[in-house]
């Protein structure tokens, strides 16, 4: 094959200077655009007319970029291009083509996403999950090679070469997310550390404004102050609108006020909305609009952001529809100029969902959701003590007007014996029955509590409403019971968001500021939304008009369009609820033959959801017939003193909010035991599944076992790993049962501690977090209490980061001072994953800031230790727990007809039953947006670093940057 590219000297990588030849003349600038953007290449000269050439260059290294048409040599490139693509996934590129450059980059991250931008196919070696180089094609069809590495048989890593703040870690992510505030961008050594600006281009400065509608929600807070930073971030002006609907027709700068980077100090920690938040009649009609349209044109916004339910955001985007019939109107009329009429021609509008009931469509939770959530199960599992006490029932009352999630999810996280939601209207003339032959199948089994959730837009089939006082009486007419009604009320919406509320804020706010900077005229609104993992952006109006088309069904009594138009986790959910509510209370689903005996084993360090799991699992497995064994105290316990026990629901009685593990947990695994015996065992009682819950340890014990199936007959079952340790480092899965439990305990720490620091002038706190060689504890919870900096084991501690991180802190201080007590920070925190560095503990670490500082503040250690695995589990762990566990036992039901023909021990166990059985051992993990099945082996293979105990790609590695941003911390990165 032919190569137009030329060298200058015959190098393989590290090439300093060659030339590419284009034949086409309207490929000339893609190539030239190619090559300046990956290689960043800045354009020096341009010579020529008919034979142009361009040079490239930058401080490492120079192309030149030649035009030479010739329409057979183009045609040649352009067959040679179609090889490579017609063999893109049966040949390496490599072997097809004799001569071709390499160039070394630092950053395969950045570079992946340049060549996606492109559109570019491209080649990973030696695969796709950790490649040490790149392989793509130019425009002109040349093949261009990228190694990590300074030649091709090394697998030391480059240094990097810039300074940037955001190419923060050694460890880099393969996975971008678009709410990186930029990851190639220079900033400057002040505090807050933004982007240097070129002002050879002088642009308008943009002006963003802020506001929040309708009912409050906890996170509002961290939402604005995400906006308010990523636009300063992106050099731009932030607005907030004061008191919602109402400070926009009002207008002035008592409503719409300008904000600065100090002003949102702290306010992750605070509930409700700073900025207010009003109903707003005048709004809903035109005059009202057009006041609004005139007040942000002469504060000169052009971009609003709304954080609000379905009716704030359902007028934001009305407003942005007549907004150039207002804008002519004002100009008719003579308020505004020519030209502001051309400047403020078109308002970029986009939405961010906050409501404590989780009533939008296509999202998976709404901002402060979580929050709420939280509230009601605290007060519940307060409630079930008393209860149990006196023998009790409750009936709990909850929002939701039009939506159940509240009371659909916390009947899941505290095991509530009945539920009632607007999505499932009752039998008006059955649901009494029906919830005392619960409840009493619930008593008869020596059930001390009765807990009875109501969602206030409960109602039966004809519209009727069902109320406490309804449920009150029939439970104590009916069943005798000493019954007792508590409504919770605005408590749910009260106190500092959970640590999910405050990240999920501070994504979509940043995600919200880039969406109105890419939107151009004429677009549709988009709304910021979540699916599992993933923050995303659909269409607002879409979004909106599928949540009110609930209300219009319910008021047409069609209750299966109104389950139909939630989305598939709510009814999942749903389902789940249903079925681990019948345990053995009903005739099982399965028939007889279909039924199986299906074990579970907690491996690992304690994490909350590990109990919920195992109720979860158990009371599923018995609706359907199947029969739940747990294995007590891991593998040693199976070992040593044969410590399996069939689960029954009397025994599992309160397990789902419950901390720690009832089973008994610890880190042995099949191979540090015995793992003959354990497959004696598993023939013993002829397992036909098994269950493992834990970490990094669960997934070992999943891997030794699935490579001794060809040895030990008895594990060629199904089984599958749900991820459960506070590290969140399981390979496979983006979440882990037990991180966000940990979070919210080590949330709270901080919030803490930042109080106590508030009340000190100059104290900084160094917390030490847990998590192992892994930061995910620390960088999210960087982001969720507002810390200055956080250090995880990914990259270490580096003397020059450090003396930068000191500089700023003090630096931030000097400012407070600056802009007076009204903007004083709530204190400073410094996170330290403990394994950040071996040689500094928080201890030293905190000394050594003291020395650095110079007087200009003191840091203090804290450790809060294994509080940050203690605690009940938080709903979100709770509900997890239960999808995840049921999701196992279907995966077991689903492979019970592969391995059945290869269970047998006179069976070969060959290479063609090995490939078969690989399916059937799996770990359970979170992907994106969508739950998935992996291979363990595969996982293991390709995605694990052993020693490290590790994951080889950090999937939340981007975070880092979004927390850097947004506490103004400069990055430095070794040159």
């Amino acid at each position: 094959m032919s190569c137009a590219v030329n060298p200058v000297s015959p190098v393989v990588n590290g090439t300093a200077y060659c030339t590419i030849n284009v034949f086409a003349k309207e490929k000339f600038e893609s190539v030239i655009q190619f090559y300046s953007k990956i290689l960043d290449l800045g354009r020096v000269s341009t010579e020529g007319d008919v034979t142009q050439s361009v040079l490239l260059s930058n401080e490492e290294m120079s192309l030149k970029i030649k035009l030479t048409i010739d329409d057979s040599k183009d045609k040649e490139f352009q067959g040679q291009r179609q090889g490579f693509l017609d063999n893109r996934k049966t040949a390496d590129w490599r072997s097809m083509m004799g001569e071709y450059v390499t160039y070394t980059v630092s950053d395969f991250l950045v570079l992946e996403n340049l060549l996606i931008e492109f559109g570019v196919p491209y080649q990973c070696k030696p695969n796709d999950i950790s490649p040490s180089q790149i392989y793509s094609l130019d425009p002109q069809g040349n093949l261009v090679g990228f190694a990590s590495t300074k030649n091709s048989i090394s697998t030391i890593l480059p240094k990097p070469t810039a300074v940037s703040s955001a190419l923060s870690s050694k460890t880099i992510s393969r996975v971008h997310s678009s709410t990186d505030l930029g990851y190639a961008v220079e900033t400057g050594l002040n505090y807050p550390s933004l982007p240097i600006i070129n002002l050879t281009r002088p642009q308008r400065k943009r002006s963003i404004a802020v506001m929040t509608s309708g009912g409050d929600a906890q996170g509002m807070n961290s939402v604005v102050r995400a906006v308010v930073r990523t636009a300063i971030f992106k050099n731009c002006q932030p607005f907030a609108i004061m008191e919602g609907y109402e400070g926009l027709v009002r207008g002035g700068p008592d409503y719409i006020t300008p904000l600065k980077w100090e002003d949102v100090s702290g306010w992750n920690a605070i509930g409700g909305t700073n900025i207010g938040t009003a109903r707003c009649m005048k709004f809903k009609e035109r005059e009202g609009r057009l006041l609004g349209c005139f007040h942000l044109i002469q504060a000169g916004i052009d971009a609003l952001i709304v954080c609000g339910g379905d009716g704030s955001l359902t007028g934001a985007d009305l407003f942005r529809a007549e907004w150039p019939s207002l804008v002519s109107e004002l100009l008719k009329t003579k308020k505004i100029t020519q030209e502001e009429a051309q400047t403020y021609e078109s308002l970029n509008i986009c939405g961010v969902v906050g409501s404590i009931d989780n009533d939008m469509c296509s999202t998976d939770a709404t901002i402060g959701a979580y929050s709420a959530l939280s509230r009601i199960c605290e007060a519940v599992d307060y409630v079930e003590a008393t209860a149990a006490s006196h023998s009790r029932a409750f009936v709990i009352e909850v929002m939701g007007r039009h939506c159940g999630w509240l009371a659909l999810m916390a009947g899941i996280s505290t095991s509530a014996d009945f539920i009632f939601i607007p999505e499932e209207a009752v039998n008006p003339g059955t649901w009494r029955d029906e919830m005392c032959e619960t409840i009493s199948r619930h008593r008869k089994r020596n059930k001390r509590t009765t807990i009875v959730i109501v969602a206030e837009g409960a109602l039966d089939r004809d519209l009727n409403p069902v109320t406490a006082n309804d449920i009150y009486k029939t439970l104590v007419d009916r069943l005798k019971l000493d019954t007792r009604i508590t409504t919770l009320g605005h408590v749910q919406r009260g106190g500092s968001a959970v640590a999910y509320d405050r990240v999920l804020a501070t994504l979509q706010g940043v995600e919200a500021v880039n969406a109105v900077l890419d939107s151009v005229a004429g677009s549709a609104s988009p709304i910021i939304t979540v699916s599992e993992n993933k923050i995303m952006r659909k269409s607002l109006v879409d979004s909106v008009k599928l949540t009110k088309s609930v209300a219009s069904a319910i008021a047409a009594k069609d209750f299966g369009k109104v389950l139909s138009l939630r989305d598939p986790e709510f009814i999942e959910h749903y389902q789940n609820y249903l079925a681990i509510n019948a345990a053995d209370h009903y005739d099982p689903q399965l028939t007889a033959d279909k039924r199986l005996k299906i074990a579970i084993v907690n491996v690992g360090a304690p994490a909350g959801g590990i109990n919920s799991a195992v109720y979860s699992m158990a009371t599923f497995c018995l609706s359907q017939g199947h029969k739940p064994y747990a294995i007590f105290n891991g593998w040693s316990g199976l070992t040593r003193h044969e410590g399996v026990r069939s689960l029954d629901w009397d025994m599992i009685l309160g397990w789902q909010t419950r901390g720690g593990s009832e089973l008994g947990t610890n880190r042995d695994t099949p191979c540090s035991t015995d793992i003959g015996m354990i497959a004696y065992y598993f023939q013993k009682y002829q397992f036909d599944g098994l269950i493992i819950v834990g970490g990094f340890e669960g997934l070992i014990s999943l891997h030794e076992l699935e490579r001794s199936r060809d040895v030990y007959p008895g594990f060629r079952i199904p089984m599958v790993l749900i991820p459960a340790t506070l590290s969140n480092n399981v390979p496979g899965t983006e979440y882990s049962l037990g991180s966000d439990t940990a979070l919210n305990s080590l949330t709270s720490y901080c919030d803490i501690l930042k109080w106590s620091a508030s009340s000190i002038r100059g104290r900084v706190f160094v917390v030490d977090c847990q998590g192992g060689n892994s930061g995910y504890l620390a960088t999210v919870a960087d982001l969720a209490v507002g810390a200055h900096a956080s250090y995880v084991p990914e990259e270490g501690i580096s003397i020059d980061q450090l003396m930068q991180d000191v500089s700023n802190i003090a630096e931030a201080y000097e400012r407070m001072d600056e802009c007076g007590t009204e903007t004083k920070e709530t204190g400073k925190l410094v996170l330290k994953t403990t394994n950040a560095s071996k040689a500094i503990d928080v201890e030293k670490l905190s000394q050594i800031m003291t020395s650095e500082a110079g007087g200009k503040f003191d840091a203090r250690s804290a450790v809060p230790g294994h509080i940050q695995q203690g605690g009940n589990p938080s709903p979100i762990d709770r509900t997890r727990a239960t999808r995840f566990a049921i999701r196992a036992v279907q995966f077991i039901e689903d492979n019970q007809m592969v391995v059945n023909k290869y269970r047998h021990a006179n069976e070969v166990y060959d290479d063609a039953f090995d490939k078969v059985m690989r399916s059937t051992a799996a770990v359970l993990g979170v992907k994106g947006s969508g739950i998935v099945f992996s291979s363990v082996r595969k996982v293991y293979d390709d995605e694990t670093d052993v020693k490290k105990r590790m994951p080889k790609v950090v999937h939340w590695q981007s975070l880092r940057s979004v927390a850097d941003h947004l506490s103004g911390r400069k990055r430095v990165v070794e040159t």
